[in-house]
């Protein structure tokens, strides 16, 4: 029985440190995120810069991404392309406030996906009722490479549907001019 006991107790600890280790990756994303939208005196960090990108992001997410950055959204003041979007991908928006009530949710897996949900508000600062009480909510999927965790996809999800930053890059890189 006592051996019983223990082996549940390692079983849960390792599912425990399992889905810790899946939100890492999430958790970066979205303290960046948080940083950013924290005050406009503060330099922008772009969640998909080289290291960041190669480090938290899946290999096809890579390819993906570096498909659509050849059809940037804008030109910088260097006179170098920009991101292939032109607002941030996480809150979908150009503009916000501070985010506030940032919570990362468990992570569920299906078929070798996992699942994490975040929910935060992006409109705190507004005076509109109905906006300042609005949640986001996004979807990180999240796989297994070389033996760690990385994003496969974003979804912004909304009242009546669940969009794809990994569709919307394939996309902007199969688009014509």
């Amino acid at each position: 029985m006592r051996n019983l006991a223990l082996a549940a107790a390692f079983t849960l600890i390792a599912g425990t440190v399992s889905a810790a280790e899946a939100m890492d990756p999430v958790r970066e994303v979205m303290d960046v995120t948080a940083r950013n939208w924290a005050s406009t005196d503060s330099e922008w960090t772009y969640v998909f810069a080289g290291e960041t990108l190669q480090r938290l992001f899946s290999q096809r997410f890579q390819a993906a991404y570096h498909e659509a950055e050849k059809r940037p959204a804008y030109d910088t003041d260097d006179g170098e392309p920009g991101d292939p979007f032109g607002y941030d991908v996480v809150t979908a928006s150009q503009d916000g406030c501070p985010l506030e009530d940032v919570t990362i949710d468990g992570a569920s897996e299906e078929a070798g996906v996992t699942e994490v949900k975040v929910t935060f508000k992006l409109w705190r600062c507004l005076d509109q009722a109905e906006l300042r009480e609005s949640m986001n909510e996004v979807h990180f999927d999240l796989i297994k490479e070389d033996g760690r965790y990385v994003i496969d996809d974003i979804h912004r999800v909304g009242a009546d549907e669940k969009d794809s930053v990994l569709a919307e890059m394939q996309e902007l890189a199969a688009a014509t001019e």
